[in-house]
């Protein structure tokens, strides 16, 4: 039996436990039986259609739920939305524009580091973290250590080379193939396909054109922060950036990682940057 609680989701953390027959669809939503992961409870799930629903209307609706509590009015025990690719990566690079603007480079963006909270009202804020890596730089010459997986390090970083501030803008655009497709740009070396079939299918030009921008093998023709949030990819609202954030993609790449040894010679890399990149990008 359900009891009086209700979910309002628009994102993750529930899994249907009905048939699609015993869902209750009103004008701008539907209502489903589910269970919460994190609890185990049974609740009632209303997923709202914003596309239908007017934006003031779902946050009133929310406003009044959050102060009610009555035994004979349902209580509201959380909200989600599904965080779209685009929007992720807009909050990736505000956090990376104002720390360029600072001078200081992080040098360690991959989807480990990047955490997504929630807002009060459910929304979902994305959160930069681990600095352990991050230098200001105060030179145009400093050559930071190569200290872990090389799969998101720039090429002038795992070459040895100075490093600069679109170095992160490279580990971003490794995190945006990550994203999109569930696999890692370096998965096969014996591959001639930038973006295989089997992982990309479904995947916009505009996104590609996105990825392609940041792996630029030479930092100096890398967009910083600031301009790449002017991608037409990037904007709110539009369609083509409407890609939904796959997090069991991402789930199992990061499973697949933590089952790797981690230790891929620093040479191999270097020669496949080399051999490989440094034509194609």
């Amino acid at each position: 039996q359900i009891r009086s609680r209700l979910v309002l989701d628009l994102g993750a953390k529930i899994s249907p436990t009905d048939t699609p027959p015993t869902a209750r669809r009103g004008r701008f939503s539907v209502v489903k039986r589910c269970e919460h992961k994190g609890t185990k409870c049974p609740a009632a799930v209303k997923q709202v259609n914003k596309k239908l629903m007017r934006r003031d209307r779902v946050t009133q609706e929310l406003s009044l739920l959050h102060r009610l509590q009555h035994p004979n009015i349902v209580s509201l025990i959380d909200t989600f939305y599904f965080l779209r690719v685009a929007a992720f990566l807009r909050g990736v690079l505000e956090a990376l524009h104002y720390l360029h603007n600072c001078r200081i480079v992080h040098l360690d963006i991959k989807p480990e580091n990047i955490l997504v909270a929630h807002s009060p009202m459910g929304q979902p804020v994305v959160k930069l973290i681990d600095f352990g890596d991050a230098v200001q730089l105060n030179s145009a010459h400093y050559i930071h250590p190569l200290l872990g997986s090389p799969e998101f390090a720039s090429p002038e970083l795992v070459l040895g080379e100075p490093v600069c501030l679109t170095s992160d803008l490279w580990s971003l655009g490794v995190v945006t193939y990550v994203l999109l497709s569930g696999a890692s740009p370096f998965l096969d070396e014996s591959s001639e396909e930038t973006f295989p079939r089997d992982y990309f299918q479904g995947v916009t030009q505009a996104a590609r054109d996105f990825v392609c921008l940041l792996l630029r093998t030479d930092p100096g023709r890398r967009p910083p922060a600031g301009l790449c949030l002017q991608d037409p990819w990037l904007q709110p609202g539009q369609a083509q950036g409407e890609f939904c954030l796959d997090t069991s993609r991402l789930i199992t790449f990061m499973d697949r990682r933590k089952h790797l040894t981690d230790a891929r010679p620093i040479g191999g890399v270097r020669s496949f940057i080399q051999s490989r990149l440094q034509s194609r990008v």
